[in-house]
């Protein structure tokens, strides 16, 4: 989060278990501050609930480990499209100036 900044990054991959905040209450507050970035969460555990929470909360995938590079490659090209979609709305929007 020291490093969040709005449209700096186009898609976070992130664990679910980190040391001082998981990757589910990572993902959250990106969503409380009104981020969209596509978010790729990768666990361990195979925990149906988990998985649910991830998604529920707005991931993109929930992928479990050990992670197919394939598969991995696959969303994050997909997360990287729809960044790009979002920034060229943003772009072709009116401004209010």
């Amino acid at each position: 989060m020291a490093e969040y900044q709005p449209d700096r990054f186009d898609c976070l991959i992130t664990d679910v278990s980190m040391p001082g905040r998981s990757g589910l209450e990572l993902q959250e507050r990106l969503r409380e501050l009104g981020s969209s970035m596509p978010v790729i969460v990768i666990s361990a555990d195979t925990n149906a609930a988990t998985r649910a929470r991830a998604l529920s909360g707005g991931a993109l995938a929930c992928l479990t480990k050990p992670v197919n590079d394939d598969v991995l490659l696959r969303h994050l090209e997909s997360a990287l499209n729809r960044a790009s979609g979002v920034r060229d709305d943003r772009r072709d929007a009116p401004s209010d100036d």
